[in-house]
């Protein structure tokens, strides 16, 4: 069964900001000839990398709810200009929108099991797909949702 990683989205306030900022890396990696998949350094590697690796996610919090996820394709080791091992969380581009779940805050990123995952948006359970995403993101401001 697929483990799934939780991370704040630090500096994002929207879903729409997060693809904003994803597409203009893109276009980066495309005009360099890098093949066209996100990713996100981190300081700490998940130890049950294999578990991860085996079908799960990257959940991202944004304003304290989880509101997407991206599906993780590989993670790798890679050296930062000061010297120091880091993680690459390389992720698929595509950013799935699921049902709002509340987080508090908390640093770098947490296991999730999935069991406890949010449902994407386009299961049933979830509700709320046909919704306009400003009338979404209205209602989680809110706590109504």
């Amino acid at each position: 069964m697929a483990l799934h990683l939780i991370k704040l989205c630090v500096g994002v306030d929207s879903i729409e900001e997060l693809e904003s900022w994803r597409d203009r890396r893109m276009a980066e990696r495309r005009a360099r000839g890098e093949p066209e998949l996100s990713r996100h350094v981190t300081r700490m590697t998940p130890k049950r990398a294999a578990e991860v690796l085996d079908g799960g996610s990257l959940y991202w919090v944004i304003r304290r709810v989880i509101q997407c996820r991206q599906r993780i394709v590989a993670l790798e080791d890679v050296t930062g200009e000061d010297g120091v091992m880091r993680c690459a969380i390389v992720m698929e581009p595509e950013i799935i929108r699921t049902a709002p779940a509340p987080r508090r805050p908390f640093q770098g990123w947490r296991y999730l099991r999935a069991e406890d995952a949010p449902p994407d948006l386009s299961d049933p359970r979830a509700g709320g797909a046909e919704l306009p995403d400003d009338l979404r993101r209205r209602l989680i401001e809110i706590g109504a949702w």
